[in-house]
């Protein structure tokens, strides 16, 4: 028996299939990571070795986005979690590398400020007005969640001037 809700149908994993943030569109169909509760038994490196990887990569300024990525690509290890039983940032904090900014509020900064470059050679375009509007709503979003969680300090506060000089 199918479930079907006020907003819509139920999705694959019983819950409601969600729109994204500002546009109303759904995400992509069956793009769901099978359920895994162990390591595979194809994976042969060793913990201490993905661990060493891992903070190799980050020594050389690697992102922790590019670090899964290229363990999952060139070593085969499908899942950091898995292999090793903590999530990539988290051996990256035990092992005692300085912590800067989140990857990605970085990103979004990054995005606003490209945005705000070309809004000033393009003062008519208004589509990237409405989307540079977009991207800052999610900033403040996400800079209320890490001030929250203490990530990042209390006293700071997002302006794209401000964010442009500390991500440089």
């Amino acid at each position: 028996m199918d479930l079907i809700y006020e907003g819509g149908s139920a999705s694959k994993n019983g819950g409601l299939s969600l729109a994204r943030m500002h546009s109303r569109r759904k995400g992509r169909a069956s793009s769901v990571r099978p359920l895994v509760s162990k390591n595979p038994d194809w994976v042969t490196m060793k913990q201490e070795e993905i661990i060493s990887l891992i903070i190799k990569m980050k020594k050389e300024g690697e992102p922790e986005s590019k670090i899964g990525l290229i363990l999952r690509d060139q070593y085969g290890i499908p899942s950091v979690k898995l292999a090793t039983g903590k999530h990539i940032s988290q051996i990256i904090k035990d092992a005692g590398i300085k912590f800067v900014f989140p990857e990605d509020l970085h990103n979004l900064i990054k995005k606003a400020s490209v945005i705000d470059t070309h809004l000033k050679n393009n003062p008519k375009d208004l589509h990237n007005l409405r989307r540079k509007d977009l991207i800052e709503a999610k900033i403040r979003r996400l800079v209320r969640y890490y001030k929250s969680r203490g990530i990042i300090r209390e006293d700071w506060h997002y302006s794209l001037s401000s964010a442009m000089l500390m991500m440089e």
